[in-house]
């Protein structure tokens, strides 16, 4: 396999580059019957595009889905549901003068390297453009996993050494970082502006809680729940680490202050008195909520001056110009988001498939 297609039974394949015509995703194993509107999708899509805010990419791309197939009389058919995104804001102009350098930081090199040939427009296949294929496809797992009470939301938890010390949901979509605590995000947006000012970026820490998620999630022992989630929250760009629940936190820990106590609520349900495990035990969901972190790196095209080399080895002084992000938290997000909701609905359509079916009078 290339590399380009995502879970078991849920299933998505991405497809398109940064600057070529248009991009997508085909879906395959949502099951049928599932109500579903173009709205469903364009949501998420809104929430992810360029443009939003002087903290983000200028690139203006509307990114209106179209809908293809496995869609009639608004629910889904059982059959591969195929979208579409036109790149209508495409300016590959600023890419001509270095195509023949290699940007610190990109995958420029490795894909060289690997094909013999790359596509030097805004990074082509290796650019973060593909997430929005994605988030159009999570928009329909976080439909389906609606329909058994899972709720999956993401915010900005820190950028550079701004860490939010609040976390209310509500204020999430209220301020162009999303972050849930009011006064960090104003600290952070400051941040943020400074160093795009200085014509440099920003890396920062995005957070995903996914609440109401049922016991049983995970396929040991290689099938981990949070190894899939681990797989695919690194195969988002940028992202350079994954912590479930206290994750490097827990080193300093002893196993009694680690492990979380049981308890039996008022409902007979078996829960965990605290969370450290981040919703999971033993690569299973124990109930509680899902808790994962990413850090991620600075974005790499940055005006300031950089050392690199050119195809032929020639030393050079190389300024990236263009339109980029000085921080890809705030958008990084719904696609954060977007991984955690695929993770979790291949893994229930996985566990649902394992449970037997009784017949009988």
């Amino acid at each position: 396999m290339a590399g380009n297609s995502f879970g078991e039974l849920f299933r998505l394949t991405t497809w398109g580059e940064s600057h070529g015509p248009a991009i997508g995703v085909v879906v395959d194993g949502c099951p049928a019957g599932l109500e579903l509107s173009v709205e469903d999708i364009q949501r998420d899509l809104d929430r992810r595009r360029v443009g939003q805010s002087n903290v983000t990419s200028s690139r203006q791309e509307e990114d209106r889905v179209e809908i293809l197939s496995g869609l009639f009389q608004g629910k889904t058919e059982g059959t591969p549901i195929s979208m579409l995104l036109w790149n209508k804001d495409a300016d590959s102009s600023k890419y001509e003068p270095i195509k023949e350098i290699y940007r610190p930081g990109h995958a420029d090199y490795t894909y060289e390297m690997k094909y013999g040939f790359r596509d030097h427009r805004g990074g082509g296949r290796s650019s973060a453009r593909e997430t929005a294929g994605r988030v159009a496809a999570a928009a329909i797992a976080k439909k389906l996993l609606g329909t058994i009470g899972v709720r999956i939301y993401g915010f900005t938890r820190q950028v550079g050494n701004i860490e939010a010390q609040v976390v209310d949901v509500e204020e999430i979509e209220r301020n162009v970082v999303r972050c849930p605590d009011r006064e960090a995000a104003k600290q952070m947006e400051a941040l943020i502006l400074a160093v795009k000012a200085e014509g440099d970026s920003i890396g920062g820490v995005v957070e995903v809680v996914a609440t109401g998620v049922p016991v049983g999630l995970g396929e040991p022992v290689y099938d981990r729940l949070d190894a899939d989630l681990a797989k695919g929250i690194m195969s988002i760009n940028a992202i350079k680490g994954v912590e479930i629940g206290l994750g490097f936190r827990s080193v300093s820990l002893k196993g009694s202050e680690h492990n979380d106590e049981f308890y039996t609520d008022g409902h007979g349900r078996v829960r965990t008195r605290t969370n450290h495990a981040g919703g999971m035990l033993g690569g299973i969901s124990n109930g509680e909520d899902i808790i994962v972190r990413l850090a991620v790196k600075p974005p790499s095209s940055i005006s300031k001056s950089q050392r690199s080399v050119t195809k032929s080895g020639d030393a050079v002084d190389l300024e990236v110009h263009g339109r980029h992000d000085p921080c890809l938290c705030p958008r990084a997000v719904p696609v954060a988001e977007a991984m955690v909701a695929l993770v979790l609905a291949d893994h229930w359509l996985r566990s649902r498939a394992m449970q037997p079916t009784y017949g009988g009078s």
